[in-house]
């Protein structure tokens, strides 16, 4: 969506700020206080993206009931380790009587310093990369098949998907040479409408389809694809490095947590409509991504056109992020033509890699957001809180810090056996 995922080390993501000290905060002017609704909309916006086109084909490798179980016990997960930063924010402001922490990045260095920062650059460097390789895998794969039947036909001598990604190239350089996102950001409510939309036309036919067909359906998949599972819902709930500029801006801060609960709790059963729905409808001829099962038509073909789209015009805003940390790390945070263009020309490179595009989303939600999402927020709540904590809180942070690294290690080694079959 427009701000999808839209997590920088920095939550001032619509300007470059000049940054001449690492301890500097990364928020210029405040912004004006949201209200709870206002809050919900922008939970809901930073949270949900293209993540939740390759539910369905999850679903069909893990299982229906089982991929339930992983996406609801995620987001339960999820939600508990945002409101870890958010307390920890808080704390550590009790102790230094005012606020200088207003983003992941900004905390991380209150922690552990340098290292802190460092920590969660990277993280937010190679995740909002990775959302953007998606994309384009998105992009190029749905143009394939919406303009050639035969994905395996060529032009040129190379292959659809290689022609349509490298169209998209060239624009794309143009889109990520804007310095600031400020003509762009209108663009973000047309892609969340067109989202939005294409997510209740997509369960609409899936519906009409399944009553139709009624195909075969399993409940579980086997212990082997768990971990896969677990990485496609790790980064569909991908959203953390927004909940501090967020609750920062929440006008009730004090109910900023039962927002975020209902708003995760709402967002868990839109995933899991869609998922279910999707594997529903089709069994096990689900593809990775789900709108290509809808066949030929007009309003199939708008649909699958209308979200690539809203993924192009998303990109140069998930990536501004990436550009404000490199820019900081290695312009003194000076506007950088050409380390833009590198970076989308890597961008691209690895997009033409991979060939599935479910296989990707859980490879970047094992290997980065497990890492963001759960190992950094409890380590960080466990340094500033472990005088403080009882045995079960202590106990609890340290279990999420390891379980967050088992589902890295072990989800990014299932991810890339299922990449490396698929192109085999």
């Amino acid at each position: 969506m427009g701000f999808d995922k839209e997590a920088s080390s920095s939550s001032h993501v619509l300007q470059v700020p000049p940054l001449p000290r690492e301890d500097t905060p990364l928020l210029g002017q405040p912004r004006r206080l949201s209200s709870q609704s206002k809050t919900f909309a922008n939970v809901f916006i930073a949270i949900v993206g293209a993540g939740v086109l390759g539910l369905p084909y999850t679903f069909k490798k893990t299982g229906w009931l089982m991929g339930s179980l992983m996406l609801f016990s995620v987001a339960l997960l999820a939600y508990h380790c945002m409101m870890l930063l958010v307390f920890t924010r808080r704390k550590l402001e009790s102790i230094h009587g005012f606020s200088k922490i207003n983003s992941f990045g900004d905390l991380g260095f209150e922690v552990c310093g340098p290292l802190g920062r460092f920590a969660v650059d990277i993280m937010i460097v190679l995740a909002q990369a990775g959302f953007c390789i998606s994309y384009l895998i998105f992009i190029a794969n749905t143009l394939a098949y919406v303009f050639n039947a035969d994905n395996q036909a060529s032009i040129l001598g190379l292959s659809s998907k290689t022609v349509y990604l490298w169209a998209c190239f060239p624009f794309q350089l143009g889109l990520n040479s804007i310095a600031t996102l400020t003509h762009l950001a209108p663009l973000s409510i047309f892609a969340d409408v067109v989202d939005l939309a294409a997510v209740g036309v997509v369960m609409v036919e899936d519906v009409l389809v399944f009553l139709k067909n009624r195909p075969e359906l399993k409940a579980f998949g086997g212990f082997s694809v768990f971990f896969y599972g677990l990485g496609v819902a790790v980064y569909s709930f991908e959203g953390i490095g927004m909940i501090l500029p967020l609750e920062l801006e929440a006008k009730y801060k004090d109910k900023f947590g039962k927002v975020l609960a209902l708003c995760m709790a709402f967002i868990s059963l839109l995933y899991g409509a869609f998922g279910i729905l999707g594997y529903m409808a089709f069994g096990e001829e689900t593809k990775d991504i789900i709108t290509t099962n809808l066949g030929a038509g007009l309003i199939s073909t708008l649909v699958q056109l209308g979200l690539c789209v809203n993924l192009f015009i998303t990109f140069p805003l998930m990536m501004n992020p990436v550009y404000e940390v490199v820019e900081r790390r290695l312009c003194d945070s000076r506007y950088c033509l050409w380390l833009r263009w590198v970076v989308v020309l890597g961008v691209s490179l690895v997009a033409l890699l991979v060939p599935n595009f479910a296989d990707f989303l859980s490879l970047v939600g094992s290997s980065v957001c497990c890492a963001l999402g759960f190992v950094l927020p409890a380590a960080f709540h466990l340094m500033v809180f472990k005088k403080e904590l009882g045995w079960d809180g202590l106990i609890m942070d340290a279990v999420i810090v390891v379980l967050g690294v088992i589902m890295g290690v072990s989800g990014t080694w299932s991810s890339l056996l299922e990449i490396f079959a698929s192109k085999a």
